[in-house]
């Protein structure tokens, strides 16, 4: 039996239900691709539930405000990826009538769609063979044909897509791709795989060589950047405090947080006092106090965050400030969103 119809049997039997499997709507087979793109099935579910109760219709979707879609996403991360979710529900509906694109390369176009996600839609809905290459993949791949070309560079990225290109059934493409999808996943996992049960261990290269921990073979990231972040939460004799939706390109853009103060190192309540941006924030203020004395350390992919979070108690503020019961109405990182839970906002 061929590695590809071993690996369609083996999914027909030993496929997980999730309820994006019992659909070809292109609306749910993307929506459900993009919240799982760096984010496990267990994790992504509760999400891709919610976003289909919210809005069952890319028109729905298109018609919400950016804010409500964010506070929807709110806690997966990775938050450029909702952004591109509601910025394509918008091209769909207002270009292309609320119809899908139907094609590899006019899939593409839709924003936060690349090559995976193109592929993965394309054949599942469509019955294109188009082969798609994720993580999983990647690994089945890698440990089968004992291929040691990096997975994260150039070279490799062209390599294993000519391979997983080859071998796609052309004939049943979207089960063919969920198969190896899914084989990754639960059999051929990262670590410790069982490979005395797989099915493809009479011909799997990595496994006849014990290089199953060695393979896939991927490049060193670049150093991860270390960052001090203050939180400074300015309460009010009248329960009102500020809120500040983050502009610019960064992971957080237009997320709302309580005011910032980076710095070089870890600050002291002296410091915290002296620092400029403190000054400007606030000039009138009975009392500062540390929430946290251990750093929160809040790791992303490329930098690692030290946060800590100040409790600043004023008279009044401004114009702009917001009663503190409507805090967790507004779209937050997580990180801020676990301070609110931790701190009981509402009840202070």
């Amino acid at each position: 039996m061929t590695l590809t119809k071993t690996l369609t049997h083996w999914y027909s039997i030993n496929k997980r239900a999730m309820p994006w499997r019992m659909t070809k709507d292109p609306y749910k087979i993307w929506l459900s691709e993009i919240i799982l793109q760096q984010t496990q099935i267990k994790q992504g579910l509760p999400y891709y539930e919610d976003f289909v109760t919210v809005f069952p219709t890319v028109f729905d979707l298109a018609n919400a405000t950016e804010e409500n879609v964010l506070k929807l996403w709110q806690g997966l991360g990775y938050y450029s990826r909702a952004r591109n979710l509601h910025a394509s529900a918008k091209y769909v509906v207002d270009n292309l009538d609320g119809r899908f694109p139907d094609t590899y390369y006019d899939l593409l176009k839709l924003k936060g769609v690349g090559d995976y996600t193109a592929s993965a839609i394309a054949s599942i809905c469509y019955g294109l063979p188009t082969a798609v290459v994720d993580g999983n993949v990647y690994r089945v791949l890698a440990r089968y044909f004992g291929v040691q070309t990096p997975i994260n560079s150039t070279e490799g990225i062209k390599e294993f897509k000519i391979i997983a290109q080859k071998l796609i059934d052309k004939k049943n493409p979207g089960d063919y791709n969920q198969a190896i999808m899914e084989f990754g996943a639960v059999q051929c996992k990262p670590n410790s795989p069982d490979c005395s049960v797989c099915p493809l261990k009479t011909e799997c290269k990595a496994y006849k060589k014990g290089m199953i921990g060695v393979l896939p073979v991927k490049l060193k990231k670049t150093k991860i950047k270390k960052k001090y972040f203050n939180f400074v939460i300015i309460i009010s004799d009248d329960g009102k405090t500020i809120l500040q939706q983050r502009k610019g390109k960064g992971i957080w853009q237009n997320l709302y947080q309580f005011p910032l103060i980076e710095s070089d190192k870890k600050l002291s309540i002296q410091l915290l006092k002296k620092h400029s941006d403190f000054q400007k924030l606030i000039a009138d203020f009975s009392e500062v106090n540390l929430f946290n004395n251990e750093e929160i350390i809040h790791k992303l992919s490329h930098q690692h965050l030290y946060t800590r979070f100040w409790v600043v108690q004023t008279k009044r503020l401004t114009d702009n400030a917001i009663p503190i019961s409507k805090v967790k109405d507004y779209p937050v990182p997580v990180l801020i969103s676990n301070f609110i839970e931790t701190f009981h906002f509402n009840q202070s």
